[in-house]
């Protein structure tokens, strides 16, 4: 049985530093390792209704776990707020994750207010979602109406004894793919699909998957299986490379390679030769992207992680709640930016545990992927 994580509120923080005289954002951060600054993601929940093994492990998640209390959240007029200040600094990118963020009460709401945030290029946001599809068929028209693009769905396996074994919620697949087809009538697109494979439990999924989604609208995507957190008891052995994904792929469907879209795109592209569409493999373990990390999160209580695998975050709640300034608010999120030198992915090791000096990384259930 895994052990107990540390609670969410117990997670240490640091505060948020404001500068004395802080400069007007400029459009442009870039951090110590010259990255800049493109993507804000926002956990709008740290609740969720399904316990995948791999994230939200039930012997871990169970009826005595303490989540956090309404009053901790991020209320949306807090997160808008935060969301312009992002924006002024050269944020081109918002994805809403969670948990599930559908869990989170009248979430369009929440869409409009960042649809309507205006930006330093006059082009509009890229304004996405990272759903488990559970709640999609019922959401997607709403969202889309509200101003959402597009989504990414998380589906682990076609075969339905194993989508129920991956969520251990004895969800449906059937009503997963409703979900999915549901959102791009509603015009939320190009939807992607991720896959995290994980080695020895729903690897042999990989060509059915792929065999299901070519052809179709969809870009199917496979993620190596990673040490987020503490709680899924990741283990080097059970990662199953992306190189092999696409080796088992390509034997059957041939493939060939594909620019990326844009620099720091997390997936490597593939398209069928044969002209049946594309899929992208995520290589997190065995080919670290950290160089090109330009991505920033926020945690349902305000909280901003500099790296996915961090073990602290930073206290942006607390200068919201005091009372400060735009400006100074802007300053101390510059201020943070400038000096991250995040690059877990590529000091990693078989033995994780002597990574930042053994203190608990956040769980993934908490900042979202």
């Amino acid at each position: 049985m895994a052990e107990k994580i540390v609670p969410i509120n117990d997670l240490r923080s640091q505060a948020l530093a404001v500068p004395g005289a802080p400069d007007a954002p400029s459009g442009l951060l870039l951090d110590a390792l010259g990255r800049p600054l493109h993507d804000l993601r926002i956990s709008v929940t740290d609740r969720c209704n399904f316990r995948c093994v791999y994230c939200m492990p039930k012997e871990v998640f169970d009826k005595d776990y303490a989540y956090l209390p309404h009053s901790a959240l991020l209320s949306f007029e807090e997160i808008a707020r935060v969301a312009r200040l992002f924006v002024a600094h050269g944020v081109e990118k918002l994805r809403l994750t969670g948990g599930e963020p559908l869990l989170r009460k009248d979430l369009e709401r929440l869409v409009a207010m960042l649809r309507a945030i205006p930006t330093p290029s006059g082009r509009p946001l890229d304004l996405t979602l990272t759903t488990n599809g559970s709640l999609l068929a019922r959401k997607a028209r709403a969202l889309k109406d509200a101003g959402l693009d597009r989504v990414t769905v998380s589906l682990d396996a076609l075969d339905d004894a194993m989508f129920r074994r991956m969520n251990d919620v004895d969800f449906s697949v059937a009503d997963v793919l409703h979900g999915i087809d549901a959102a791009h009538d509603a015009g939320l697109g190009p939807i992607k699909i991720n896959m995290v494979v994980k080695g020895g439990t729903n690897d042999g999924e990989i060509l059915p998957m792929a065999r299901h989604f070519k052809g179709s609208p969809y870009i199917l995507r496979f993620i190596e299986y990673m040490d987020v957190g503490a709680s899924n008891g990741w283990n080097m052995a059970e990662v199953i490379p992306s190189a092999e994904v696409v080796r088992r792929i390509a034997a059957e469907l041939p493939l060939v390679p594909v620019d990326p879209n844009y620099s720091g795109e997390t997936a490597a592209r593939w398209r069928y030769l044969d002209g049946g569409g594309e899929i992208g493999v995520i290589s997190s373990v065995t080919q670290a992207f950290c160089r090109d990390c330009t991505r920033l999160r926020l945690s349902t209580e305000g909280k901003l992680y500099t790296c996915l695998f961090a073990t602290r975050g930073h206290d942006l709640r607390a200068l919201l709640r005091e009372g400060r300034s735009d400006p100074e608010i802007a300053g101390a999120i510059a201020q943070l930016w400038k000096v991250r030198a995040d690059r877990y992915s590529e000091l990693r090791t078989v033995d994780t545990s002597g990574l930042a000096t053994g203190a608990r990384k956040v769980e993934m259930s908490y900042i979202g992927g």
